[in-house]
């Protein structure tokens, strides 16, 4: 029986995240997959700042960035006809618009970008193997059995047939949408799969006169009664400009799905490019479901479940490998301090509790997201009937010099604008704020959403939210709060004053065997508020005290130094690690 720490079932992002977060904090694991290889479709794409952050902690953002097309080629969702026909409206996505530029860059040290799956997962895993993870590709899970003191998997090689066992301390059932990981264990689902159908075609042709003086990602291309039939509305969607695409096109679930073919894939490109000569070579094409899913629980006993296997949804709003890369940094910490004994294995029941929230907030808003192009259909008039020809008729009616068409652009221009909610999902990216017993409470309420939630990042260091990006500098160098803290360690943030702080990780690092850095920000100190952005943003008094937990998250916040400051920051440390006992000891004494 081959034996390893934490065994990951599938190598997608949430796998391969995961695998290579154990293996950055030292922990042994080993990944199977019963596919030959990664991702050989450019399926997820948009990466976020919050996922960019985590991959910065990792050390394989400039990677990365290699492969990215930059944030500003991301800037323009398209409404046309075709791509080179009429263009029916446009709004600034993923930040690019003058008034939300702003929000992005002041929310973090990284920038939203887009990586085709395909060319992230190869990065994701690599550097996950070269720091020690164990991969097995063509290894099929077939099973698996819990004990009182780990997981016994049956697995099988499907290149010679051979079933064998794998024994780990902990699984993570990493194996997406039709995860037999969360199906073995009984995970409760809600929702259900299959809402809708569509395809996707990957090709290759130079459409830079059509697209580049307009960059996006996407371009939705409305075309009433074309091939499928209905409402008739298409996605082209960049993979690497201006050269590489993939279409999503739907068909009606209810019916007998198409037969896929080259000559109906470039049919279907050709139309929605809206030129019938230019050269297409097809690279894939493929049939896959809508789905609105998710799981009430991620945990049973020492098997977690993360990614597409707990939040199945359509890839609206960009979500998708996002989650999953998140999945992977919220567990593996606990894993790796569970496994290290610094932590109880108590701290593992936080994952369910901090994550299944967001499970079900993607999942809803993903297909929200769907049904918020009903209001563009409505304004084009393409809801009133079902004959392409007057829809086509209905379209053209908004040109016309009538109150009544008049009526119709405004109502287009604000359902566009609506899109928002899609396009510039920030809040949605960026404000997951934490509730279990890893979050140490400090007694105040939870801040209000200054603005729309859904829309815009609202930093602040309350307990159970991320730590407020803000430029510090060292030595002459800026980093960012982000870069202080994380790395697999706990950090206390303070300012001048609050010297007792420091002295307190310090002592308890040592006592428990832990990792706690600490840091005085102030004049004259090794961290400089050069910006006065942290005492702004603090939300304590200069003395007062920030404890960050690995993956960035507030878990205790002290408003002023005391004397019991010591007993103060102990009790909140043991109690995140859930050394509930002991931490109440320190409490009551």
């Amino acid at each position: 029986m081959i034996e390893t720490d934490v065994l990951i079932v599938g190598s997608g992002p949430a796998g391969s995240a995961t695998a290579l977060a154990l293996s950055t904090y030292g922990i042994r694991n080993m990944v199977v997959t019963k596919y030959r290889w990664l991702a050989d479709t450019p399926r997820a794409h948009i990466t976020n700042q919050r996922t960019m952050e985590v991959l910065r902690d990792l050390g394989i953002e400039d990677e990365v960035n290699q492969k990215r097309a930059h944030q500003d080629l991301m800037g323009n969702n398209v409404f046309c006809t075709s791509l080179a026909g009429e263009e029916i409206g446009r709004l600034y996505s993923w930040g690019n618009h003058p008034n939300r530029m702003a929000d992005y860059t002041l929310a973090s040290p990284t920038t939203i970008c887009d990586v085709p799956q395909n060319l992230m997962e190869p990065i994701l895993l690599s550097n996950a193997a070269a720091r020690g993870s164990r991969v097995r590709f063509d290894t099929e899970y077939l099973s698996l059995a819990q004990d009182a003191d780990g997981v016994t998997a049956t697995v099988r090689d499907r290149l010679s047939g051979h079933d064998y066992q794998i024994r780990a301390k902990y699984l993570v059932g990493a194996d997406g949408g039709r995860s037999q990981v969360a199906e073995d264990i009984g995970l409760p689902m809600q929702g259900r799969m299959g809402v809708a159908g569509s395809m996707n075609i990957v090709f290759e042709a130079d459409l830079s006169r059509y697209v580049a003086h307009r960059p996006s990602v996407l371009y939705w291309v409305l075309q009433p009664g074309a091939n499928i039939g209905g409402i008739g509305m298409g996605l082209v969607r960049m993979v690497r400009p201006w050269t590489e695409w993939l279409i999503v096109w739907g068909y009606d679930i209810n019916q007998p799905p198409p037969e896929m073919s080259d000559a109906l894939a470039i049919e279907v490109a050709r139309n929605l490019i809206g030129d019938q000569t230019i050269p297409i070579k097809v690279k894939s094409h493929s049939l896959w479901t809508v789905n609105h899913l998710f799981a009430l629980s991620n945990t049973a006993g020492r098997v977690f479940c993360m990614g597409d296997a707990v939040h199945r949804h359509p890839p609206s709003n960009g979500l998708g490998s996002n989650t999953s890369i998140q999945d992977a940094f919220n567990l593996a910490w606990k894993l790796a301090y569970v496994l290290q004994g610094k932590a109880d294995p108590s701290l593992l029941a936080s994952y369910d509790a901090e994550r299944s929230p967001i499970a079900r907030q993607i999942v809803e808003r993903a297909n929200k997201s769907i049904e918020e192009f009903g209001p563009i259909f409505d304004s084009l008039g393409l809801l009133s009937t079902s004959d392409p020809e007057q829809m086509k008729r209905n379209m053209e009616a908004r040109k016309d010099a009538t109150p009544q068409a008049a009526a119709q652009r405004e109502k287009l221009r604000k359902a566009i604008a609506h899109k928002s909610y899609e396009f510039n999902c920030h809040g949605v990216e960026m404000n997951q704020r934490y509730r279990s017993a890893a979050i140490v409470p400090d007694g105040t309420d939870e801040p209000d959403w200054a603005r729309d939630r859904e829309l815009y990042h609202h930093p602040t260091t309350w307990p159970g939210a991320r730590l407020p990006h803000l430029w510090l500098e060292r030595n002459g160098r800026r980093l960012s709060t982000l870069d202080v803290c994380g790395h697999g360690r706990f950090t206390v943030l303070t300012g001048i004053g609050g010297e007792a702080w420091v002295a307190a990780a310090q002592a308890i690092a040592a006592e428990h065997g832990l990792e706690i850095d600490a840091h005085v920000i102030g004049p004259g100190r090794e961290l400089t508020d050069v910006f006065g952005d942290w005492a702004e943003m603090r939300e304590t008094a200069e003395t007062g005290c920030v404890l960050v937990r690995p993956d960035h998250h507030v878990g205790f916040r002290a408003q002023a130094v005391s004397a019991s400051a010591h007993a103060d920051l102990e009790a909140a440390v043991l109690a995140i690690l859930g050394r509930a006992a002991a931490a109440r000891r320190i409490a009551a004494a």
